[in-house]
């Protein structure tokens, strides 16, 4: 093979190889390549791909053609070395940190924009104007559709059926609120499940209208919770949840053509 289009396959494997290990690394994290994080992402393919190649085309030199394109391709899973970083219960060689911080550092700001990605992901799907009935609606919606793209080992470390019962007994309490029950009957509540019965909710038992707000916005951060377990499956195409009565006003309040 020619000097020029063998340099050009071994940069070619290097970047493939590269994004195939960030891909990787990233599985059950989050997206990469996402709206916050395609500039690093890019720029950590980049960096690793030409570094793996350039040093392939040096050890071209001393090894033939293919050796030297197998070490473009296996350079890159250097991107692992952050997991590794936090299995190996070793002492890392002072040499060894100071010449992987730089893919530390941007592997570190990647995960940062990867989990700005998803939470802007999830606030688009929950409404803070959703009274408490739409609210336990979305939750359910997005539990049934949720169960039914995730494995059972996925649904099982996500918890997804713990975070549902959680939101429902805080919603049930806050219901109780609503209709206006007397504060002996909302504590009966609250010490009615696990998920109520805590210390950050007793603080607010002598002002019962404050204590409606926190458990809406505590069912609200649950379901937070539990679309992310979605995004993190890999389950991005979710739709946003419409209360039905809403979209009936929408319609009726449509003109006629």
């Amino acid at each position: 093979m020619q000097p020029v289009a063998q340099a050009g396959l071994t940069v070619v494997l290097a970047v493939a190889s590269a994004v195939a290990f960030l891909l990787l690394r990233c599985q059950g994290k989050g997206r990469p390549f996402g709206p916050a994080g395609r500039r690093l992402a890019v720029a950590i393919t980049l960096l690793t791909g030409m570094l793996s190649a350039g040093v392939a085309l040096i050890g071209d030199l001393l090894l033939d053609d293919f050796l030297a394109t197998a070490l473009a391709a296996a350079g890159p899973s250097g991107l692992w070395l952050s997991q590794m970083r936090g299995k190996d219960d070793e002492r890392r060689s002072l040499a060894r940190e100071a010449a992987t911080f730089w893919l530390a550092s941007l592997l570190a700001k990647l995960d940062q924009a990867m989990a700005e990605d998803q939470w802007r992901w999830c606030e688009r799907r929950v409404d803070d104007s959703w009274n408490l009935y739409e609210l336990s609606l979305a939750a359910h919606r997005y539990h049934e559709r949720i169960t039914e793209r995730l494995t059972p080992e996925e649904r099982r470390r996500e918890r997804v059926h713990a975070r549902l019962d959680a939101i429902e007994r805080r919603l049930d309490v806050a219901a109780l609120i609503e209709d206006g029950a007397v504060r002996s009957k909302v504590v009966t509540a609250l010490n009615g499940s696990r998920h109520t019965r805590t210390a950050r909710y007793e603080r607010y038992v002598s002002d019962l209208r404050r204590l409606h707000g926190v458990l809406k916005h505590d069912a609200e951060s649950e379901l937070l919770r539990l679309l992310a377990a979605a995004y993190r499956g890999g389950y991005r195409s979710l739709p946003v949840f419409a209360p039905p009565s809403r979209v009936r006003g929408s319609e009726t309040a449509r003109p006629a053509l």
